[in-house]
C-alpha cells in the first residue's frame, strides 16, 4: 500500500491489511458501528467502517467489497468499474444469507466459497481477448454476525454445521496473486480473499472458530481516545462553520487571535464533554445542536441532551443556587441545619460539596474529569446521628422534592448475584427483560439524589459497579443500554470507623466514644474507614475515587439530644391532636424523668431517643387510651410520672382529664 510516512489509518485497519497474506478470515469486534479517522495527504477525515476498509483494500489490488447480512443477502457495497459489474453478474441468483432451510444454507455457503476463491472455476471458463480471466480480488463483509446465532455457548446443530463449514473454508482457502483486472504480470505476495465477520463482541461467534485456527484472526476495534475525540471535534467545528456560512464572512469585530482562541476553547470543551462517546455520537450531537439552533460553543449542552434525552437542566438554573443559599440560612425554617441537629461540621462540609456541584466544579482539578457524578458524599459516623436525614435534606434542597431522593439499602445487596437487581440481569437469565432498579430509575429521571445506605454490607461485585460510576459516570445494564449519572448526586452512608470486631473474641467494641473531640473523632473515623476498604474489603481504589468527600458525623450532645427529644414529643402531640382530638401534656417531674430515660444512652443517637419514647411513653399511653374508649374530643392526657420497675417494665402514670367538647380542650403550643 503506497502510503506516505505522514498518512495514518486506524490501527485495526493496518492490522487487517498487513496480515491478508496469512489470514483468510477476520472477526472485527467492538466499536464497529462508529466513524473512524484517517489522515491522508496532510488532512484528517472521518469515514464509516466500510469506507475505511474499502479504500486501503482497493489500494492493494482488491476489486470489490461484498456485503451480506440476513436481511439484504449478498450485494456489492463498493467496486471498481468492470470488476464491480462482473461481481454483480456472478452474484445473480439466490442471495439469502444464511437462510432458514438446508437448501438456503447450502446456497449461502456456496456463495461464500465462490467469493473466497474469486469465482476461479467460473472465470476459467470465460475468455477475453483470447485469454482466460483470472479470479477476482474480492473481500466479503458479514454484517451483524452477532445475530446469526441465538447463544454462542449453545449452538443448534444447524448453527454448528454452518460455522464449521466456514472454518473449513478458512483452511481450504488459498491466497490469490495480486491482480488489477488487466493482463499484466502479477507481482508481490499472494493475498486471501478475506471473510470479515462484524460482531459486537469477540465471543458472539463460536470461540472454537478463533482459537482453533491460525487462519482466523480476531481484531478489536477500540473506542476513540481523547486525541481522536479532539480531532473529531475540530473537524465537526469546521463543518459547522461551513454550514453556518461563517467562513465566507469578511471582517470581524474581534482580533483574529481572539477568534482562534475562542474556536480552540469550543473544540476542547466539546471534546471533554464527549468523553466516553463514540465519534458517530459526536456527529449526531452536532446535528442535534444545529436542529435546535445552538451555537457550537454550546456543544456541551447538546451532548448532555444527546446523552440524557432531556433538555431541561436544573443545574444550569439559578434556582438551585438560591435553594442552597436558603438551605444554608439558619433563620430559614427549611434550612438543613434545622433538619439535622448538632452536626454543624458535617452540614457545612456537605453544603460546600453541593456548591461545588452546582457550579460544575466537581473533579475540575483533573486533566480530563469526564462525566463523573455532580457530587459524591460519603457519610460516616455513629448510628442515629442524622446521616439518612441529611441525605433527604440534600434532595429537598437541590431538587425541591423528596421524590428526587432514591434509597437503596445495601444490606439487601449482600449476595453475589445482587448486582443484577441494580443494573439488570445478563441475557438468558431470569429478570433480563425487567432491567435494573438503579439504571431504570436514573434513565427515567437523570436529576436525582441517590442514597446507598450501609455501603459496607454490599457485595464486592456491586462495589466494582460503583467504581465505574464514580470514574466514568455511567453504567451499561444487562440489555446493553448505557445510563449516565453525570447529573446525579451520590451519597454513601456507613457506620464504619466507630466500631471494630475483636479478632480473638469476635465481639464488637467501640473505637470512639461520646465526648471525643470532633477533630480527633473525625481523624479516627476516616483512618478506620480507609483501612476497612484497603484491608477488609480489598477495594482501596473505591476510597481513592471518593477522595476527600468523607463527611464524619459526631455523637449527639446533651443539648442536641434534648432538642431531638422535644421535636419527637411534639410529633406525638400533633398526632394525638390531629387523629384523636386529644391534648398531651407533661408535669415537670415526668418530663425530666422521661428525658433522662431517653437521653441516657448516646450510642444510638436520635434513633435511640425515638425507641425509648415508644416503650416509655407511646406504649403506656396506648394502654390507657384503649382502656377508656369513650374519650370525647377535648380530653387532656397528662403524664404525671415515669419510672421503671424492678422487673424492667416501664410504669408511666397517665391521667385523663375530660374537657368540654365545645372548647376543644387544651391548646398545643
Amino acid at each position: 500500500m503506497d502510503l506516505s510516512k505522514e498518512d495514518r489509518l486506524p490501527p485495526f485497519v493496518e492490522e487487517l491489511i498487513g496480515t491478508l497474506g496469512v489470514h483468510a478470515q477476520y472477526v472485527l469486534h467492538g466499536n464497529i458501528r462508529d466513524l473512524h479517522l484517517v489522515h491522508r495527504r496532510g488532512r484528517d477525515r472521518f469515514h464509516s467502517l466500510f469506507d475505511v476498509l474499502w479504500n486501503p483494500l482497493r489500494e492493494v489490488g482488491y476489486q470489490a467489497l461484498v456485503l451480506c447480512d440476513q436481511v439484504g443477502g449478498f450485494r456489492v457495497a463498493a467496486g471498481d468499474g468492470d470488476a464491480q459489474a462482473a461481481v454483480e453478474e456472478l452474484l445473480q441468483g439466490p442471495r439469502e444469507f444464511p437462510g432458514q432451510t438446508a437448501a438456503q444454507r447450502q446456497s449461502a455457503l456456496e456463495q461464500v466459497r465462490n467469493i473466497t476463491t474469486g469465482w476461479a472455476e467460473q472465470r476459467e471458463e470465460m475468455l477475453r481477448d483470447g485469454r482466460r480471466l483470472r479470479p477476482l480480488r474480492v473481500a466479503l463483509v458479514v454484517d451483524h454476525a452477532s445475530r446469526l446465532i441465538t447463544d454462542p455457548s449453545r449452538l443448534t446443530p444447524d448453527e454448528r454445521d454452518f460455522f464449521l463449514a466456514c472454518l473449513k473454508l478458512a483452511h481450504e482457502a488459498k491466497p490469490l496473486e495480486p491482480w488489477t483486472g488487466t493482463p499484466v504480470v502479477p507481482s508481490g505476495p499472494g493475498l486471501f480473499n478475506p471473510v470479515i465477520w462484524l460482531a459486537e463482541g469477540e465471543r458472539d461467534v463460536p470461540g472454537w472458530m478463533i482459537s482453533g485456527s491460525e487462519r482466523i484472526r480476531a481484531v478489536a476495534v477500540p473506542e476513540p481516545d481523547a486525541d481522536e475525540r479532539t480531532t473529531m471535534a475540530r473537524l465537526l467545528h469546521e463543518r459547522y462553520e461551513r454550514y453556518a456560512g461563517k467562513g465566507s464572512r469578511g471582517g470581524s469585530s474581534s482580533p483574529a487571535g481572539t477568534d482562534e482562541a475562542e474556536r480552540l476553547r469550543s473544540v476542547v470543551a466539546f471534546a471533554r464533554a464527549a468523553s466516553g462517546m463514540s465519534l458517530r455520537a459526536m456527529e449526531e450531537s452536532v446535528k442535534l445542536a444545529r436542529a435546535r439552533g445552538l451555537p457550537f460553543a454550546a456543544m456541551p449542552d447538546a451532548v448532555r441532551i444527546y446523552r440524557l434525552g432531556v433538555e431541561k437542566n436544573p443545574w444550569s438554573r439559578d434556582e438551585i443556587r438560591q435553594r442552597i443559599l436558603r438551605g444554608e440560612d439558619p433563620t430559614n425554617d427549611r434550612s438543613i441545619a434545622r433538619r439535622v441537629l448538632g452536626q454543624e461540621a458535617a452540614v457545612a462540609m456537605t453544603l460546600d460539596i453541593l456548591k461545588r456541584a452546582a457550579l460544575g466544579l466537581s473533579g475540575a482539578q483533573a486533566t480530563s474529569p469526564g462525566h463523573r457524578p455532580r457530587g459524591v458524599l460519603f457519610f460516616a459516623g455513629p448510628t442515629g446521628t442524622g446521616k439518612t436525614e441529611l441525605a433527604k435534606a440534600v434532595a429537598s434542597v437541590l431538587f425541591d422534592s423528596d421524590q428526587a431522593y432514591l434509597r437503596f439499602d445495601m444490606s439487601e445487596f449482600s449476595a453475589a448475584h445482587s448486582a443484577d437487581r441494580l443494573v439488570g440481569a445478563p441475557p438468558g437469565y431470569v429478570g433480563y427483560e425487567a432491567g435494573g432498579e438503579l439504571t431504570s430509575a436514573v434513565r427515567e429521571n437523570p436529576f436525582r439524589v441517590i442514597l446507598f445506605d450501609e455501603i459496607e454490607k454490599a457485595d464486592k461485585g456491586i462495589l466494582d459497579k460503583f467504581l465505574q460510576v464514580l470514574e466514568d459516570g455511567r453504567l451499561t445494564d444487562g440489555q446493553g443500554v448505557t445510563t449516565y449519572f453525570s447529573e446525579c448526586v451520590l451519597i454513601f452512608t456507613s457506620n464504619l470507623g466507630v466500631q471494630r470486631t475483636d479478632p480473638e473474641t469476635q465481639e464488637r467494641e467501640w473505637i470512639v466514644v461520646p465526648g471525643t473531640p470532633y477533630k480527633e473523632l473525625e481523624a479516627t473515623v476516616k483512618d478506620n474507614v480507609k483501612k476497612h476498604f484497603d484491608l477488609v474489603i480489598g477495594r482501596p481504589e473505591l476510597m481513592n475515587r471518593i477522595g476527600g468527600n468523607v463527611v464524619v458525623f459526631d455523637f449527639i450532645s446533651d443539648t442536641t439530644a434534648e432538642r431531638i427529644f422535644d421535636l419527637q414529643v411534639g410529633n406525638i402531640q400533633r398526632q394525638l391532636a390531629q387523629g384523636h382530638q386529644l391534648a398531651l401534656e407533661f408535669e415537670d417531674k415526668a418530663r425530666r424523668e422521661l428525658l433522662d430515660h431517653c437521653t441516657r444512652d448516646k450510642w444510638n443517637g436520635g434513633r435511640g431517643i425515638g425507641m425509648v419514647l415508644e416503650t416509655h411513653l407511646i406504649n403506656p399511653l396506648a394502654r390507657e387510651l384503649f382502656a377508656a374508649p369513650d374519650l370525647g374530643p377535648g380530653t387532656t392526657v397528662v403524664v404525671t410520672d415515669v419510672r421503671e420497675t424492678e422487673s424492667g417494665r416501664v410504669d408511666t402514670t397517665v391521667v385523663l382529664k375530660k374537657g368540654d367538647a365545645g372548647d376543644g380542650g387544651t391548646r398545643l403550643g
